[in-house]
């Protein structure tokens, strides 16, 4: 499930950033919704708000780092949950990191094509993104909800299998009988 949906991710990331080139290079933002979204071509060297953006080449890095370690947690994965919070920031990440590897400047200094800008035709009120990002946003804000939950990564949930607080455990007997209720007979 997770590689199935990094794929799906990937993949309608790199569509979509294909469209905004070849349907908004050199064109007015276009107005949706009323003006609460607006498609508005731009390039960024950095993060959100274009933080970052005198220091592109970190930014692979990271992304890179943060591959390594969620192919690294896909082995142990047993929990649908997470594999769908890892699958959703491995898609976005690798399809930032596309842009970032491939496109204009130059390799591993690339600026990423981001089009969708909420309330404002320019990213005045929020950062202009792409479906990579919401896909981060998405994949992180899921795993938060997980860890907060105590759902974790092998399928268990955090102290599922802790004894109640103040009930003290049975010792077992010495002759290596159980103690275990016997039904009546």
């Amino acid at each position: 499930m997770l590689v199935g949906l990094a794929v799906a991710v990937l993949a309608a990331d790199l569509l979509t950033k294909q469209w905004a080139l070849s349907a908004l290079t050199d064109r007015a933002p276009v107005r949706v919704l009323g003006g609460a979204v607006y498609f508005s071509l731009t390039r960024n060297s950095g993060a959100a708000w274009s933080i970052g953006s005198d220091h592109t080449w970190v930014f692979p890095l990271i992304t890179l780092g943060v591959v390594g370690w969620i192919c690294w947690m896909a082995v142990r994965l047993r929990s649908v949950p997470w594999a769908v919070s890892l699958g959703l920031v491995l898609g976005g990440a690798l399809g930032n990191l596309v842009d970032r590897i491939f496109r204009a400047p130059g390799h591993f200094v690339g600026h990423v094509v981001d089009m969708v800008s909420l309330f404002d035709p320019y990213g005045q009120v929020w950062p202009v993104f792409n479906l990579a990002d919401s896909a981060l946003v998405s994949g992180v804000t899921l795993a938060v909800l997980l860890e907060l939950t105590g759902r974790q990564r092998d399928g268990g949930r955090a102290g599922a299998d802790r004894p109640t607080a103040g009930a003290e455990p049975t010792p077992e007997p010495a002759d290596g009988t159980t103690t275990e209720p016997r039904g009546r007979s």
